[in-house]
C-alpha cells in the first residue's frame, strides 16, 4: 500500500508544481533528489553516509539540517516521496495477508516493538505485500513540512524496477544492491520474484557468505546465474573480484531509470531507490 498524508502541495500552475521531491532515510545515512519533470533531469542531490548508525532520533536531526542547509523547507512540490531503508520489513503472498495481522508477519524474523507502527506496501504488479516498520517520526516531520506525501519501503521500489525493467531474458538473474555496509539480494527468473533479502556486512568475506547462503537456498548453481551488482560498487573493487572468483557470470549492472532515463551524466551517482520512488 502507497500511502498518502495531506495538505500543501504545489498546484502545477506555478514552476514548483513541476518538481519532485525524493528523499531516502535510513539509519546508515541519507540521500535526496529534486527532479524537474519538464526537464526531465535532476535539479539537485545529495547522499550522505554517516560515520555510525543512528538512532531515529539521530536520524531525524540530520534530516532537518540536510533539508534546512539545501534550502528546501519552505519549497513546495508537485510529489514528495519519503523512501524508508531498513532490515524491519517481510514479504507476504497477497493471498495470505491480512491487514490486521501485520506484526504476526514480522515477529518471527524482526525485532518489533509493542508500539511500534507497522505499514505495508502493495506491490503494482504482483501478488506480493511488502510489510515493514517505517520511522514514524520522519513521516510526522515531512507531513509537517510538505503536508501530503507518499511512502514506501526501499525493498518495494528496488523489486518493482527491478522487475519492470528486467526485459526478455529467460535467464534466471542475482542482482545484488551494495550501500554503505547493507547489501539488498533479488533474486529474479523471468518476471518472477523468487527471493528478496537484504543483509549488513562488514567484510568482503561476509558479503560473499550471505551472496552464496541465498543462492544455495534456492539451488542456484554459481556456474550458470548471472550475478548483476550495482550501487557503490565498481570492477577492480575487492567485493567484485571475491565475487568473480566465486561466480562464473558476474558484471556491473547499469540500471534503467526508466521514464527519468534522461538525466545527465553527473546524475550517475544517485541512488537507485531514490530517483525510482517517484
Amino acid at each position: 500500500m502507497t500511502k498518502k498524508e495531506n495538505s500543501n502541495i504545489a498546484s502545477n500552475n506555478s514552476v514548483e508544481g513541476f518538481k519532485k521531491l525524493s528523499i531516502q532515510v535510513s539509519l546508515n545515512g541519507l540521500s535526496f533528489c529534486v527532479f524537474d519533470t519538464l526537464s526531465k533531469s535532476v535539479v539537485s542531490s545529495k547522499n550522505e553516509v554517516f560515520e555510525q548508525t543512528l538512532n531515529p532520533y539521530e536520524l531525524l536531526k540530520k534530516l532537518k539540517r540536510q533539508l534546512s542547509d539545501d534550502q528546501l523547507i519552505d519549497k513546495k512540490f508537485s510529489d514528495v516521496v519519503v523512501v524508508h531503508r531498513n532490515q524491519l520489513f517481510g514479504l507476504v503472498p497477497k493471498p495470505l495477508f491480512d491487514p490486521e495481522e501485520l506484526a504476526n508477519y514480522l515477529k518471527f524474523n524482526t525485532k518489533i516493538l509493542a508500539n511500534d507502527h507497522l505499514a505495508y506496501d502493495e506491490f503494482d504488479s504482483h501478488d506480493i505485500v511488502n510489510v515493514y516498520v517505517p520511522f514514524v517520526n520522519v513521516n510526522n516531520y515531512i507531513y509537517e513540512l510538505f503536508g501530503e506525501f507518499t511512502f514506501k519501503h526501499n525493498g518495494t521500489v528496488m523489486v518493482e524496477s527491478l522487475l519492470k525493467g528486467q526485459g526478455q531474458t529467460t535467464q534466471p538473474i542475482c542482482y545484488v544492491y551494495i550501500l554503505e555496509n547493507q547489501m539488498d539480494v533479488t533474486i529474479t527468473d523471468q518476471k518472477d520474484l523468487l527471493l528478496y533479502n537484504s543483509y549488513t556486512f562488514n567484510t568482503k568475506e561476509d558479503f560473499l557468505y550471505y551472496l552464496l547462503f541465498a543462492l544455495e537456498q534456492l539451488k542456484f548453481n554459481t556456474e550458470s546465474i548471472q550475478l548483476k551488482l550495482f550501487g557503490a560498487i565498481e570492477e577492480g573493487d575487492p567485493i567484485y573480484e571475491m565475487c568473480y572468483k566465486y561466480v562464473k557470470n558476474v558484471s556491473i549492472f547499469i540500471p534503467d531509470f526508466g521514464p527519468h532515463s534522461h538525466m545527465e551524466a553527473n546524475e550517475d551517482s544517485i541512488d537507485f531507490t531514490v530517483l525510482n520512488a517517484l
